[in-house]
């Protein structure tokens, strides 16, 4: 059985939603959409529903998903409704609904419901991606409390550049708010992962933790608090091949590296089509046999290899590890020129094996 697997560490998990809860002293939804960002969304929510408030998916078949797994506690629409259609099963499974513009406000006005809906409504505070616009948002509160189709509604917005440390933007964009929610009285959500673990002096009632969860940095910089972040994954495997080449031998497609001295190269079952980024750079760090050491030439869609020469102890069947506890993610990501969202959300093939139950 080909050895390349990823371990999801559910007490890792659970730290991780801990630590959103301690940091921001308020009610968290654990963000599980795109399948718990690679992790399994019905696997990680299972783990969570005992002391989570929530969760949140991009879409109603991510929350049926959910629904269909026995998981009975509160799951937001990130993305609202596509459809009016959708709004009976939003009221049939309970589902709480993201409103972010005005069809879908129209839509509620003009849809019976067979009961109240829970309703975020969303602002564009200045990511102009998807929310009402500010001149719109007090309107669109009222006329969703006047429709009689709706028992609650919670005021949010999305940070655009709260990764960002330094920028001025998010506290742009906390003014834009406070601004168009004034008058209002409801309780509000601001915080993603990047504002809970760097923007402690922004108020939510409800925070949003997503990459955290997972265990990895939002942020390009060392931060306190996201260094108190656990790492959920790793993705292993093992050296299925050994090649003893002299100074001035390639490897790999293109011949991207040239061996500078005679070189130990270990061949690991991992790949692109795992999920591995194919644009990591030799130099990118693994982990063989517990020794730190680095990818060599370019990454195929099913092996890469890894320079083993000052692993003498390493040879076929040795453990790999590509990211995880030695290696973390965001460092894989950063020599990738990519995020760990991404590398996180592109894996596939790769069996998923649970613990810490």
């Amino acid at each position: 059985m080909r050895p390349a697997r990823a371990l999801i560490d559910l007490q890792a998990l659970r730290h991780n939603y801990r630590l959103a809860r301690e940091l921001s002293g308020a009610k968290a939804l654990a963000v599980v959409k795109a399948d718990a960002y690679g992790h399994g969304a019905v696997r990680c929510a299972l783990a969570l529903e005992t002391e989570a408030d929530g969760f949140a998916v991009a879409c109603i078949e991510e929350a049926l998903e959910l629904r269909a797994a026995g998981i009975k506690a509160p799951v937001l629409l990130l993305e609202g409704f596509f459809e009016a259609s959708e709004l009976a099963l939003i009221a049939e499974h309970d589902l709480w609904c993201v409103v972010h513009s005005l069809w879908q406000l129209e839509a509620i006005e003009q849809t019976a419901v067979r009961k109240p809906l829970n309703i975020w409504l969303k602002l564009d505070s200045g990511m102009h991606r998807v929310g009402l616009h500010p001149k719109d948002y007090h309107e669109a509160y009222q006329r969703l409390l006047a429709s009689g189709k709706v028992a609650r509604i919670v005021l949010m917005t999305h940070f655009a550049r709260a990764d960002e440390l330094d920028a001025s933007t998010t506290e742009q964009q906390v003014a834009v708010f406070q601004a168009a929610r004034q008058g209002l009285a409801a309780e509000c959500s601001l915080r993603n992962s990047p504002g809970v673990l760097g923007w402690p002096q922004v108020p939510s009632d409800w925070v949003r933790p997503g990459i955290m969860l997972y265990g990895a940095t939002p942020f390009e910089v060392e931060q306190a608090a996201a260094a108190r972040l656990q790492p959920v994954m790793t993705l292993q495997s093992r050296i299925i091949s050994v090649r003893e080449l002299p100074t001035g031998e390639p490897v790999g497609y293109g011949a991207k590296f040239t061996s500078p001295r005679p070189t130990r190269v270990g061949v690991v079952a991992m790949g692109y089509a795992d999920g591995y980024p194919r644009h990591a750079p030799t130099g990118t760090p693994v982990v063989v046999a517990g020794k730190r050491t680095q990818l060599i030439g370019r990454v195929s869609m099913d092996m890469l290899c890894v320079d083993l020469t000052e692993v003498p102890e390493a040879g076929i069947g040795s453990p790999v590890e590509l990211w995880g506890k030695q290696v973390l993610a965001s460092d894989v990501a950063q020599q990738a020129g990519t995020i760990p969202y991404q590398i996180f959300c592109n894996l596939r093939r790769v069996p998923l094996d649970y613990y810490g139950e």
